[in-house]
């Protein structure tokens, strides 16, 4: 039986991934920004998943016939994983790391699959000259195997250590809001479309 969607005037639940756990980020400066400047909206609604918080282990017992995660890891798992599957969209803030996305953020994304499944994902991404777009072009692709849908329009922070104030909002703060204001926009048209498609059509079933 499909489902019921909620009314599509209500607020878009979105998760915001702080994909960096490395000390000195520049991450949490970046997310701050992002959500004090579109925490106002009243289209979404907005949870912070920080990756810096999670004992997720690398190793991925249970998948392949060995014993389930332990406790530690249930536990962790126990305290995203909800909250990735009552998102019906993603924001995810991440740095690029030698031409890539973070170790950490892969390892949150592979200890998960129906979670990502039909819902848009949108990116703020910093580093340097590139600003994070090999990162985020890398990142289209995994999800594409996960079955997520990635709008067009990307935050990119070039050079945020230089380009970021001492408050951590950027420098050059009327294009990235209006970059920010596209994405989300976007990001509220697909996550409006796909959470009536999801109840009205199961995904996968």
């Amino acid at each position: 039986m499909p489902g019921h969607a909620p009314p599509n005037d209500s607020a878009l639940r979105v998760a915001v991934i702080i994909g960096s756990a490395r000390g000195g980020r520049t991450g949490l400066s970046v997310t701050e920004w992002f959500t004090n400047h579109v925490g106002h909206r009243t289209d979404v609604e907005l949870d912070v998943v920080d990756i810096a918080d999670l004992d997720l282990p690398v190793s991925m017992p249970g998948w392949d016939g060995l014993p389930a995660p332990a406790p530690e890891t249930q536990a962790a798992l126990a305290g995203v994983s909800p909250r990735l599957a009552a998102a019906e969209a993603f924001v995810v803030v991440t740095p690029e790391y030698n031409h890539s996305f973070p170790a950490s953020l892969k390892n949150l994304i592979d200890w998960h699959y129906t979670q990502w499944q039909a819902k848009p994902i949108g990116f703020v991404s910093y580093g340097g000259l590139g600003g994070g777009l090999r990162a985020v072009e890398q990142l289209r692709q995994v999800f594409a195997e996960l079955h997520a849908m990635t709008v067009r329009d990307t935050v990119s922070l070039h050079g945020p250590w230089s380009g970021l104030g001492d408050d951590g909002a950027p420098l050059d703060a009327a294009v990235c809001e209006s970059a920010a204001k596209n994405m989300v926009d976007q990001l509220l048209w697909w996550g409006r479309a796909l959470r009536t498609a999801r109840a009205e059509h199961p995904y996968g079933k």
